[in-house]
């Protein structure tokens, strides 16, 4: 019965809601990039406001310190005028006026002092004005001599302009605060409030310079200053005074006009703005004191005014930051309700769509499995249009069904038939009434083509496997009633893998294709020849003669496979390793016979290849004994009867050993120490292999991680542990975790632990080379065993997932001239891919040195050591390279 078609790859394209989530989210991406940018501003404001109140406090701490050094100022002229006999006498005066004049100024002075080391005390350690703080207290320590309450330097105008440069540089840490400020992306309310703050400082740093240079000016103590500076002070004075007028504080506004009627400010402007009119009278020292008092006084007035605005500053900077943090929840808030309901929109179109969708894919799935069901028409507009349209084809349908029906049943008379449906399907089907009758005969000629294709093999036209499994069961069934015997030759390729790899599957086509003619035309024309599939093919030889001529027919078709193949350009060549099983009297069925022959040619490859096996009592023996052989495996397995030997690996320049590699031994009762050899194979044939391989790797790991705890003389590098993996383990998908296993229990570094497999294993199976990759990604070394012995080329290296080639020991101890140079091309290829090479096997010492000549790494073999106890492996570093001549080839595994 022919398939009915699949209506189409209705499960493939790109689902509907992933073009509604595209619409939905180009915008909302939008506006969310747009929310992350707004909420970066605003967190941007933030710290510039916060930056802001930073530096406007800074020139509040900076203002007192300023305040401070220049009221050391004073006392310091005082002392100076005191001291000075032509001033004294110039003002005429007493000299016990002097004497309590100048203690009570000393006083002053220490008082000033103390109180400057307040002021630089209170700046806080994180804040800006720090460095300009501690910069000011550095300078103020020279000018202040030794702190004896006496003046302990000389030079009183160089301690003068000391002192005002102290005040220079922190007015200017000061302005440079204020510009900070304002240069902060700030509100404008923030920045009339820095602004006013500048004006302030302006001011006050003004008036904190007048009246010392005023004093200067009177006791001479500094000739280089004169009316002109004081002058010039107290009209930069005036100047930031009217400037004032431009606070834009109302409180600041109305604090400094009452500061300006009455209290210091105007008492000081009266006695200077005297002082500065032309042939004023001359201060008294009474006059100077008291002018003194005021002006400290206006600075208290101008230091408090200072703090006011400050704090005016800092609160707008503080009502920004907040301003900000509102604006940037507000934002979020707004967006995620925003995401939110645009989700729940979303959901909910989609709910209603999706369903619509559903039902009418429900109905178009169960029209598409043949089940004409009523359409309902619902949903959105357009999904009610797609509705009426199926619901349109399902009764075209349900007609087509009915008029099918008729010609099923062979009533070609019906009425039905007469009435086409409209369009090109009714022609069609009205068509193929008339065309009924050609169409039954064609019917027979189609089927005895199906039947051909279902009974052959496409690529070489021989009968397939089911087909040989009929044939065999009828030539059984026939042997039974006659007596004779049958004869079935399970013809294996050998090498095939390698033409495919090599030259690609047309080319493996063509020798697939070669084959079977070469294999039909030397039987006889009664046999028949059939592929399994893959490589594989059988020979029914009916009736058989003798088993003797079944040999000679086995292989007789060996040598004919083994010919050259011409393909395209190329020559290719493949073996055949066949299997021959018989059956007299038809005492088997042919599934057992197919068997018998496989597990023949399973020996033939085994064997070496290129060679017949037949089926027979020794064979079926065998069977058993591998089957009684392995059980005992597992029981030994289980009861510790298996045990590691381990050979070393020499580095051939240096001679040490740089690594082992583990060698099972099973101590068999009974049976004394059965080789590798003879329990492996059987091992192999079995997921027993696996088994084994995990109690090695687990044995081996361990035994490494012991040695390398144990105490003794360090050594250069770490040993390695070489582990042999079985094809069947490493294509179990459990390998991965095996390995990993061992290395937690153990604690052994991964690097420390080498895998080795054979080529074979690697080129014939991908699961194999999957897992192979993705040991070595874990940090496990990876080697090829037995280099040279399979199908890999020199080539495929490059790209296979492999650290180390161990070169197979047949060629190490050939004496063959071909054999040596082939060493050595292993050698120098395996280095230009980047590999570490080992050789097997040497047992002479002109084999090493030839090795060492052709630049190998490492060697194994009887010439260094056998295989020895881990007792006698652990002590093998320590004594060195063993020279013993072999008497015996080294077993594996």
């Amino acid at each position: 019965m022919a398939r009915r078609p699949s209506p189409g790859p209705t499960g493939r394209g790109v689902p509907l809601s992933v073009y509604v989530t595209a619409l939905v989210l180009v915008p909302l991406l939008g506006v969310l990039a747009l929310t992350g940018a707004l909420v970066r501003s605003a967190v941007d404001r933030s710290g510039s406001a916060a930056e802001a109140a930073r530096s406007v406090a800074a020139v509040a701490v900076l203002e007192r310190v300023r305040v401070a050094v220049e009221q050391e100022v004073v006392p310091v002229l005082t002392v100076a005028a005191l001291d000075s006999p032509e001033l004294v006498a110039q003002l005429g005066l007493p000299a016990m006026f002097v004497e309590t004049a100048r203690t009570q100024a000393a006083t002053g002075l220490e008082a000033a002092r103390t109180a400057t080391d307040a002021a630089v005390a209170e700046v806080p350690a994180d804040s800006s004005a720090a460095p300009a703080a501690e910069a000011a207290a550095t300078a103020l320590a020279p000018l202040r001599g030794d702190g004896t309450g006496e003046l302990s330097f000389a030079d009183v105008v160089a301690t003068y302009d000391g002192y005002l440069q102290v005040s220079d540089d922190l007015a200017q840490a000061q302005r440079r605060a204020g510009e900070g400020a304002r240069d902060e992306d700030i509100s404008a309310t923030t920045r009339a409030a820095v602004a006013d703050v500048a004006l302030l400082s302006r001011t006050a740093q003004a008036a904190g310079r007048e009246i010392p240079l005023f004093l200067s000016s009177l006791t001479e103590v500094d000739q280089a200053v004169g009316a002109e500076d004081w002058l010039s002070a107290r009209a930069e004075y005036r100047a930031a005074a009217a400037a004032l007028a431009g606070l834009t504080a109302p409180e600041l506004q109305q604090a400094w006009a009452d500061a300006s009627a009455t209290g210091p400010v105007p008492a000081v402007d009266a006695v200077l703005d005297a002082q500065a009119v032309p042939g004023a009278q001359p201060m008294g020292i009474l006059a100077v004191q008291g002018l003194v008092t005021q002006s400290n006084s206006r600075s208290a007035q101008l230091a408090d005014l200072i703090d006011t605005a400050v704090s005016r500053a800092e609160a707008a900077a503080v009502a920004d930051q907040a301003a900000a943090r509102s604006t940037t929840t507000t934002t979020t808030v707004v967006c995620g309700a925003l995401v939110l309901l645009t989700a729940a929109a979303v959901a909910l179109v989609w709910r209603s769509l999706s369903r619509s969708l559903r039902r009418l894919a429900g109905r178009a799935q169960d029209v598409s499995e043949g089940t004409l069901v009523d359409v309902e028409v619902g949903g959105p507009r357009e999904v009610r249009t797609v509705s009426s349209a199926l619901r349109a084809a399902v009764a075209s349908l349900r007609r087509i069904q009915d008029q099918a029906g008729a010609v099923a049943r062979g009533d070609l008379d019906h009425a039905l038939l007469d009435e086409p449906l409209p369009g090109p399907l009714g022609e069609v089907v009205h068509a193929s009434v008339q065309q009924i009758v050609s169409a039954v005969r064609a019917r027979q000629e189609l089927q005895s083509a199906l039947t051909h294709q279902a009974e052959h093999d496409a690529l070489t036209e021989l009968p397939n496997r089911a087909q040989a499994l009929r044939l065999a069961s009828a030539a059984l069934h026939r042997a039974q009633r006659s007596g004779a015997m049958i004869g079935l030759l399970f013809v294996d390729l050998d090498g095939f893998k390698a033409v495919n790899d090599g030259f690609g599957h047309a080319a493996g086509d063509e020798v697939l294709r070669q084959t079977a003619h070469r294999l039909h035309d030397a039987v006889r024309s009664g046999d028949v020849v059939c592929r399994l599939g893959g490589d594989e093919f059988v020979v029914l030889v009916e009736p058989a003669e003798s088993e003797d001529d079944l040999v000679e027919l086995a292989n007789r078709l060996v040598e004919t496979v083994s010919a050259p193949i011409v393909v395209g350009a190329s020559t290719v060549s493949v073996g055949a390793s066949v299997g021959i099983a018989t059956s007299r009297d038809g005492g088997t069925d042919a599934d057992a016979l197919l068997a018998q022959a496989d597990a023949a040619v399973y020996r033939a490859k085994a064997a070496g290849r290129g060679r017949a096996e037949l089926f027979d009592e020794a064979l079926r023996a065998q069977l058993v004994e591998r089957s009684e052989l392995q059980a005992a495996i597992a029981a030994g397995l289980a009861g510790g009867e298996m045990r590691l030997v381990y050979q070393p690996v020499h580095d051939v320049r240096s001679g040490a050993v740089i690594g082992y590699e583990a060698l099972i031994r099973w101590d068999r009762p009974g049976h004394g120490t059965v080789p590798p050899d003879l329990f492996i194979g059987a091992a192999e044939a079995s997921r027993l292999i696996c088994d084994l391989d995990r109690w090695v790797l687990a044995e081996a790991t361990s035994q490494l991680a012991a040695w390398r705890d144990a105490p003794g003389p360090a050594r250069p590098g770490e040993p390695t542990v070489a582990v042999n993996i079985s094809g069947r383990h490493l294509v179990d998908s459990r390998v991965v975790a095996d390995v990993a296993a061992a290395l937690a229990a153990s604690g052994l570094p991964a690097e420390l632990l080498v895998l080795e497999v054979t080529e074979t294993v690697l080129v014939d199976d991908p699961t194999a080379y999957e897992h192979l990759a993705t040991l070595r990604a874990t940090g496990v070394g990876i080697a090829i065993d037995d280099f040279g012995t399979g199908y890999t080329s020199i080539g495929q290296l490059r790209s296979m997932p492999v650290d180390t080639l161990k070169i197979d020991r047949s060629f190490i101890a050939s004496d063959e001239p071909s054999h040596r140079t082939l060493v050595g091309m292993m050698i120098h290829a395996a280095h230009a891919f980047g590999l570490t090479v080992v050789a097997e096997g040497v047992e002479e010492p002109c084999q090493l040195e030839a090795l060492r000549a052709d630049s190998c790494d490492q060697v194994q073999g009887y010439l260094m050591s056998r295989p020895v106890p881990p007792e006698e492996a652990a002590g093998a570093a320590d004594d060195g390279v063993q020279r013993a001549r072999p008497q015996h080839p080294a077993p594996t595994r």
